[in-house]
Formats: structure tokens, C-alpha cells, sequence
């Protein structure tokens, strides 16, 4: 009993580190999102996203289809990112 207390504070902290707090939304996107293209697609007059959710469904898609897994809580702050620096939809 007296060690599972020590252990369950270790297997949080590891859990906690896991979830990706030290994400930061605008660096991964100058260094990831901008190898495949520039700022240019988010401004064009034609772009393709038209709303929060055809946002998020992107950033997923783009996830999936790079194979870098991003946790659910970093994919949405890279959402957020996009979309208050660029798209500015409402929720």
C-alpha cells in the first residue's frame, strides 16, 4: 500500500508529460506546416476552408496524412493557432 502512492504520482507526472503541455502551436507550424506550403493558402481568395469545423477536419487530415500522430489536445491547439492568426471563424 505504502507504494503505491509513490508509484501512482510517477505514473501522473508521466501521463501529464505525455499529453504534450509543452506544445507550441506556432512553432510546429513554422517548422512543420510551412515544408509543404506557405501562409499564402490560408489568404488566397479560394480557399477551401470555410468554417471552424472544415478547419479542424484539415488539420486532422494533414496529421494523418504526414503520420505525425499529433495528440488530440495539440491538434486542437494547432486549430486554435490557424484560426485566430488567419481564418478567424467563430466557434
Amino acid at each position: 500500500m505504502n507504494t503505491l502512492i509513490p508509484v501512482a504520482i510517477v505514473l501522473f507526472a508521466l501521463s501529464a508529460a505525455a499529453t504534450g503541455a509543452d506544445f507550441d502551436a506556432a512553432d510546429y507550424h513554422d517548422k512543420s506546416c510551412t515544408r509543404c506550403h506557405d501562409e499564402n493558402v490560408y489568404t488566397r481568395q479560394d480557399r477551401r476552408i470555410q468554417s471552424y469545423p472544415k478547419l479542424e477536419a484539415q488539420v486532422a487530415r494533414c496529421d494523418a496524412n504526414l503520420g505525425t500522430k499529433l495528440f488530440p489536445d495539440d491538434l486542437q491547439q494547432l486549430t486554435d493557432y490557424l484560426n485566430e492568426s488567419y481564418y478567424h471563424f467563430s466557434r
